[in-house]
């Protein structure tokens, strides 16, 4: 794809301004990194604060009094009893059982939903809805209206505490209306990093004010996709249509967590999604397959789709992320493995340009998560 014919973000001009290396990245023209560099870029989110463009991704409106429930039946989570000013991790489901796409679903309050969808699925979620949910609540596109600015590290609450002292009162997936610079914003206390901070929405001709007043603190520096990507390896955290796609089911990901428990089985409102038996089975009789942690033994780094063997040298899985660590300093993987292969510890080994290289099954998140909980 030409760079003419990618997509552009708010912010398109600044990362040009502020040296960044662009890539084509689900459709749009994006900054992978900056003159710091993904090492440095990474550590300093880890101990300071790092801002985010995730502008691409799909901000979507749903509103109506029956718009939980209708969403429900797409997803198997509890929507119907969200807190006002909360948000949930959700994941759209298929007749067997795969995952179209995961999302954030925040209660706005006013019988108002709002949800933010992958980049590279944005389209075909927005069908999704209209298709399912058209004529039992309104939705609407905020594609073209909003951009989407992440503010992640230890530092984050610091910083955006200066532009609006409320935030500082949030906790872990609290979601609320804030104004920041005189413009009224959507701003959650989460992130895909494994860190403290916020994800906030803006509309799209602000974007670049706030972002460029949130550089302008001393502990913010801008921070690209390829350190996003190591930040949310280390965390355990997967990226759809790596680590989880149509061809996989939340039990084989490893995101039971994710179903909500009266939505399970044995639940009070049991069902209702896509795929909701063949789930169910899996989680009553196990499946072949499932997703862990990997670290290989030994400094070479294990790329995505890398065949995993056991030490006879049979087919057990395959590599689904994989990279450098730069806070384990080391690498680090995930991967699906046949499940007599996934206790903790299990030696395996992953091929790389035709050898053998030692991993072993790793508890997740490789990095502590730093979730702000209160």
């Amino acid at each position: 794809m030409s760079t003419e014919s990618l997509l552009k973000t708010p912010l398109h001009a600044l990362h040009l301004e502020l040296g960044a290396r662009m890539v084509p990245f689900a459709g749009y023209d994006m900054p992978v990194q900056y003159p710091l560099g993904v090492m440095k870029e990474h550590l300093h989110t880890r101990e300071q604060a790092g801002l985010f463009d995730v502008s691409h991704m799909g901000q979507i409106r749903l509103r109506g009094a029956a718009a939980a429930q209708a969403l429900e039946t797409l997803v198997p989570v509890d929507i119907l009893d969200l807190p006002v000013g909360m948000q949930r991790y959700a994941m759209f489901t298929d007749e067997n059982g795969g995952i179209l796409d995961d999302l954030m679903v925040a209660n706005l309050g006013n019988n108002e939903l709002f949800l933010v969808v992958n980049a590279a699925c944005k389209d075909q979620d927005l069908a999704h809805l209209r298709k399912h949910l058209a004529g039992q609540c309104e939705i609407e596109s905020l594609f073209e209206e909003r951009a989407l600015l992440a503010l992640q590290g230890p530092a984050a609450v610091t910083v955006l505490a200066r532009l609006a002292p409320q935030v500082a009162s949030m906790v872990f997936m609290n979601f609320a209306r804030v104004q920041l610079l005189g413009v009224e914003c959507f701003v959650s206390r989460s992130g895909y990093t494994g860190e403290d901070g916020f994800e906030i929405s803006v509309p799209s001709e602000h974007a670049q004010a706030l972002a460029r007043r949130l550089l302008a603190e001393p502990e913010v520096e801008a921070i690209g996709l390829g350190a996003r990507d190591s930040l949310r390896l280390e965390a355990g955290l997967c990226l759809y249509g790596h680590d989880m796609s149509t061809d996989t089911t939340p039990i084989e990901a490893s995101l039971l967590w994710a179903i909500s428990k009266v939505r399970r089985a044995e639940g009070s409102r049991a069902g209702g999604f896509p795929g909701a038996e063949q789930i169910f089975a899996q989680q009553k009789n196990g499946v072949a397959r499932k997703r862990v942690g990997l670290l290989p033994q030994e400094r070479t780094p294990v790329r995505e789709d890398a065949e995993i063997v056991d030490e006879a040298g049979g087919t057990i899985g395959r590599v689904c992320s994989g990279g450098f660590g730069p806070t384990l300093a080391g690498p680090l993987a995930m991967g699906y493995l046949d499940v007599a292969h996934t206790a903790l510890d299990t030696q395996v080994f992953a091929i790389v340009r035709g050898k053998r290289v030692a991993m072993k099954v790793a508890k997740m998140p490789f990095v502590a998560q730093r979730y702000y909980r209160g």
